[in-house]
């Protein structure tokens, strides 16, 4: 991980019983602290949603991982962690992890799982690593996996987070003789093994480094991908069997060609926002003139649509 990238901590916290007004001004403090650091972004705080989630779950997103660490080490921090640590059952578990791209979609459940490795074993461990998560991706609501290897100084553990489209689901695999089997192989290089569930997909708390692309910048590749949809649906399908051979009322076929074009830009958005990566998100180094090239290319690319549709 990059000082230079954007990251959230990510703290899950037990509180235990009657201290919840003593968790509620340890937050306001720690609101009012946070608000002073250097780079600090925002902060969400989810509630506990039992018996799924029993924690309370804090994400403070900062603009580089030098600064989220700052925010760790500092004094007040410690001193109002130290404050409330009466109130509270068993240690927080405290994460750091990238902000961008999540490669999943976001989960309705997810499971965060901490482990120890042993000095020296840290080989053994990826290999191990990669077959249980070759594994999990065939078990049935699978949505996505994620792993963070240690940062020195900092965080030393590894941090996974396993997606699951249920409950259900990820109980079944938790349950799984195949997890089993996998997880008492690794008691060989591994000190502990922590889990905690939440109750909603991490993809859905992480915004892109730099906080996402502009709209207008989305509008555009919307436009992009939606204008040759509407147009050849229109011409080849809405018309001649909709509202030709079926005789489907104006208002009728209208509706069906727009619920086509929401299915079908499903998958074009993405896809032509991939392309355009380079101008939604650019880098930090990127030239100045990158953001009025990717407008231009944009425009361009109406042009050529509306000149070969115009010819049809």
């Amino acid at each position: 991980m990059t000082t230079g990238a954007g990251v959230t901590i990510v703290t899950q916290t037990r509180v235990a019983e009657g201290g919840a007004h003593a968790f509620a001004r340890f937050q306001a403090d720690i609101n009012a602290a946070i608000a002073r650091q250097p780079g600090f972004i925002e902060q969400s705080v989810l509630p506990p949603n039992p018996p799924v989630q029993v924690d309370w779950v804090i994400l403070q997103r900062f603009r580089a991982t030098a600064d989220a660490v700052g925010w760790l080490r500092s004094d007040e921090r410690i001193g109002l962690v130290a404050g409330v640590q009466a109130h509270l059952v068993g240690p927080d578990d405290v994460h750091l992890l990238r902000d961008g791209d999540q490669g999943a979609l976001p989960s309705p459940v997810s499971i965060v799982i901490t482990t120890r490795v042993k000095p020296g074993c840290e080989a053994p461990f990826r290999l191990w690593e990669h077959r249980i998560a070759a594994a999990q991706t065939q078990a049935p609501g699978f949505t996505g996996y994620r792993l963070e290897p240690p940062i020195p100084g900092v965080q030393d553990d590894f941090v996974a987070i396993l997606r699951f489209a249920s409950d259900a689901s990820l109980q079944q695999w938790l349950d799984s003789p195949q997890r089993a089997a996998l997880l008492a192989e690794a008691a060989a290089f591994t000190v502990e093994v922590r889990t905690r569930r939440v109750q909603a997909g991490f993809s859905q708390w992480f915004a892109p480094a730099g906080g996402g692309p502009a709209a207008w910048k989305q509008n555009m590749v919307v436009l992009l991908m939606l204008y040759p949809v509407v147009f050849l649906f229109g011409r080849w399908v809405q018309t001649p069997l909709l509202a030709g051979v079926w005789g489907l009322p104006f208002w009728l076929s209208l509706f069906i060609a727009n619920v086509a074009g929401v299915v079908l830009l499903n998958w074009l958005v993405p896809w032509g926002s991939r392309r355009f990566a380079w101008w939604l998100t650019p880098r930090d180094d990127a030239p100045a003139w990158t953001s009025w090239m990717g407008a231009a290319a944009l425009i361009g690319l109406y042009c050529v649509t509306m000149a070969a549709f115009s010819r049809s």
